[in-house]
C-alpha cells in the first residue's frame, strides 16, 4: 500500500510515518509544500529506523507528486487547512483514494482548551465536502497524542476511533491503524459521530493540563469484556 503524508514534516505525521515504517512495509511518502523539506523529513525517519535494524521505504517529494498513486493519503495538516489542501490538490488524488484526516478544531483560554466544533459540524465533515465523490474520507488518530506516536520506545497501549461515512474505506483504516503496534483501531461509525471523537482530544489536554501524571494521555476503551490492556 502507498500511503502519503501530507504535513508529514510535523509532529502526528513523523510518529505514523515511523509507526508504519517499523511496523509494516507499506511504501511512506512524505508530502510538503516545500519539497526539499519532505525530503530531508524523509531521509531522517528512514535514518532512525535503519539504526534500529529496520529497512523502510520512507520517500518524500512535494504535496502534489506526494499524492500520485497514493492509496491513503494522510492529511496532518491544520484543521482549517484541510478543506484547502484537498481542494488544491484536486485531480492530484486519486479517485479511489481514502483521505484520512487527525485533525481537532480546538480553542485556548486561561481555563484550558475547548472544542471548536466548525459549522458543518465536525473537521472531519469539512475535510468529506472538500473532497471529491470518489473519495472516500475517514477521520482518524484524534485522541493519539503526537509525541508519543513518533516515539519508538512508547509501547501506547491505546485506542483510536475510526469514522467515516464509506464503510469499505472505514474498514480499510481500520485495519491499517490496527497495524501499529500498540494501538487498537475501533469503529466509530458514520462522520455524524465525528464530533463526540473529535472532541476527546480537547478532554485529554485539559486532563494533562490539571493532573500531572496525564499529560501525554491517550483513551483505553474498557467493558466486562475487555481489560484495560490486552495480555
Amino acid at each position: 500500500m502507498r500511503i502519503s503524508i501530507l504535513g508529514g514534516t510535523g509532529d502526528i505525521g513523523e510518529g505514523l510515518a515511523l509507526r508504519w515504517g517499523r511496523d509494516t512495509d507499506h511504501e511512506i511518502v512524505i508530502g510538503s509544500r516545500e519539497a526539499d523539506r519532505a525530503v530531508t523529513a524523509a531521509t531522517r525517519y528512514a535514518g532512525q529506523l535503519q539504526a534500529r535494524g529496520y529497512d523502510p521505504t520512507i520517500t518524500g517529494d512535494g504535496n502534489e507528486a506526494a499524492v500520485r498513486g497514493a492509496d491513503v493519503v494522510v492529511a496532518s495538516v491544520p484543521p482549517y487547512s484541510v478543506a484547502d489542501a484537498i481542494e488544491q490538490l484536486g485531480e492530484s488524488i486519486p479517485e479511489d483514494a481514502i483521505i484520512v484526516t487527525p485533525a481537532v478544531g480546538i480553542k485556548r483560554d486561561d481555563d484550558g482548551v475547548h472544542y471548536h466544533r466548525p459549522s458543518v459540524g465536525s473537521v472531519t465533515r469539512l475535510a468529506a465536502d472538500a473532497a471529491s465523490e470518489s473519495v472516500s474520507v475517514v477521520g482518524a488518530f484524534h485522541s493519539v497524542p503526537a509525541q508519543r506516536l513518533a516515539d519508538l520506545d512508547d509501547p501506547l497501549d491505546m485506542d483510536t476511533i475510526v469514522i467515516g461515512d464509506d464503510t469499505d474505506a472505514r474498514t480499510t483504516i481500520l485495519g491499517l491503524a490496527n497495524e501499529i503496534e500498540g494501538l487498537t483501531a475501533l469503529n466509530g461509525g458514520p462522520i455524524a459521530n465525528a464530533p463526540e471523537v473529535e472532541s476527546l482530544t480537547a478532554l485529554l489536554i485539559n486532563l494533562g493540563r490539571y493532573n500531572e501524571s496525564l499529560h501525554e494521555a491517550g483513551i483505553r476503551v474498557v467493558s466486562p469484556d475487555r481489560p484495560a490492556y490486552d495480555s
